[in-house]
């Protein structure tokens, strides 16, 4: 398919991440796959909306400037349970609860959104 539409890359498979913003509150969700695509707002709803929107106007201004839009990635996650186990030192373990009770959520919301903003600070410089 050589040209195609911006329906084509709106119905195609991209991954959506979403972050909490513990500090100053709401969300922040991106797309991996369309480098600077992102938005941000207060719910969860809303972020997801606003993704889709953010989406489509990155898409159309690609189109428009001829840059080339790459394709989403084909992860295989069939391979991972989303799941594992660690061990931390009890005192670890108890500021981790301790900063998730601060902030309202789960020690397992609150593991995920460390781990996952590591993980993006690391991917940005890389």
């Amino acid at each position: 398919m050589k040209n195609k539409t911006l329906d084509y890359y709106m119905g195609l498979p991209y991954r959506m991440e979403i972050i909490p913003d513990i500090e100053e509150g709401g969300y922040t969700a991106w797309y991996p796959d369309l480098q600077g695509c992102l938005t941000c707002s207060e719910t969860i709803l809303d972020v997801v909306a606003n993704a889709q929107d953010a989406k489509k106007a990155w898409l159309e201004a690609a189109m428009e400037d001829g840059i080339e839009i790459p394709e989403p990635s084909r992860d295989d996650t069939s391979d991972y349970s989303g799941q594992f186990k660690l061990r931390v030192p009890k005192s670890l373990h108890r500021t981790l609860a301790a900063n998730a009770k601060k902030e309202g959520i789960s020690m397992n919301q609150y593991c995920v959104y460390l781990l996952s903003m590591n993980d993006v600070k690391r991917s940005a410089t890389v």
